[in-house]
């Protein structure tokens, strides 16, 4: 892929990628975007220092924790992706921790990444369950958010409609099962461009958790919202388990990143890359049509302040942040999951 053959906006920042139609977005006489104008040497320098930091906070907190659990001390929400399958072998490799991989099986997972699935949590040894809603509701909630913007405006800065309704069921669905199981830590693979470091390791707050699970459950219909009760916390978990919140951990964060050695390493317990993904997904067969949604609706890939951060923390090139969001969406997936969805 070269950058001649990519849909580059006229408008967009020279240091990063971020495009003229991001909301908010305002470039000097240089093409410098403001986000790009706050960087500086010196807080590059303070976001090494910041990464020691975390990495011995969770040492710490592993040694606190690791062991005092009935059963598991950590369950890790698994794509079989690249990001999540690292973050997995991570955990188990350096930590020794006693881990339980949960699995949402949204109906559109790439079948490389259920081989992942297998392959990783045996080679790792790790236990494996995967919950599977039917495919009326699941169909139902894409059918929906793939046509209107039934979430607020902030999450649509970082994710489409379609994905911010699936990770929604992912936490909800991960974090019950901590609370049901005793376990300790929740664990997720996010990048370093979708969280920010500060948020990697936190403890979950049950009386912030609860208006946040509110909001999420009104933002759909009540036919809807009542069919999808049996995937989030019940009310009277938020005062039975007050006590026993688990930490949510992101570690990837703060431990090096870097794609190509990522992947290079994943190989070497049988991790594969699925090729009827997109170019923002190692594990999902609708997020192109979701990215196809984005753009339409919003005018910007819902995967460009992630990628930006990436670039702007010298993560990924610019180069390669081009090439992941603005490659032409793959029609062949977004006529796959258009058919699928009716």
């Amino acid at each position: 892929m070269t950058l001649n053959n990519l849909n580059i906006p006229k408008e967009i920042c020279q240091q990063c990628i971020l495009p003229g139609t991001f909301p908010g977005i305002k470039f000097n006489d240089s093409g410098i975007c403001k986000y790009c104008q706050k960087e500086s040497s010196s807080r590059q320098i303070k976001a090494v220092e910041k990464k020691s930091e975390y990495r011995d906070r969770l040492d710490s907190l592993i040694k606190k924790i690791k062991g005092t659990a009935p059963a598991y001390d950590i369950i890790v929400a698994f794509s079989g992706g690249k990001d999540s399958s690292y973050t997995l072998k991570l955990l188990r490799e350096h930590y020794d921790l006693r881990i339980i991989a949960l699995t949402f099986d949204n109906h559109f997972v790439s079948p490389v990444a259920f081989d992942n699935i297998k392959k990783i949590t045996d080679k790792l040894k790790v236990d494996s369950i995967i919950i599977k809603p039917p495919w009326s509701i699941v169909n139902e909630i894409f059918s929906l958010t793939s046509q209107k913007d039934i979430f607020s405006k902030p999450t649509l800065l970082r994710a489409s409609s379609i994905c911010t309704a699936c990770i929604g069921m992912v936490k909800s669905i991960v974090l019950k099962t901590a609370l049901e199981m005793s376990i300790p830590l929740v664990g997720f693979g996010w990048s370093p461009g979708q969280a920010p470091i500060q948020s990697a390791i936190l403890k979950t707050n049950p009386s912030l958790i609860k208006p946040n699970q509110d909001a999420l459950k009104k933002a759909y219909p009540l036919e809807l919202s009542t069919k999808l009760n049996a995937y989030f916390i019940p009310e009277t978990y938020f005062d039975k388990f007050k006590d026993t919140f688990p930490y949510n951990i992101h570690p990837l964060a703060f431990f090096d990143y870097d794609e190509d050695q990522i992947k290079q390493e994943l190989k070497t317990i049988g991790w594969q890359a699925p090729e009827d993904t997109d170019t923002n997904s190692s594990n999902c067969l609708i997020n192109a049509f979701a990215n196809k949604c984005h753009i339409s609706r919003h005018g910007f890939h819902p995967y460009v302040l992630e990628i930006a951060n990436m670039v702007r923390q010298g993560i990924m090139s610019r180069d390669e942040g081009l090439i992941k969001i603005y490659t032409e969406q793959n029609t062949e997936m977004i006529t796959y999951a258009e058919e699928k969805l009716g």
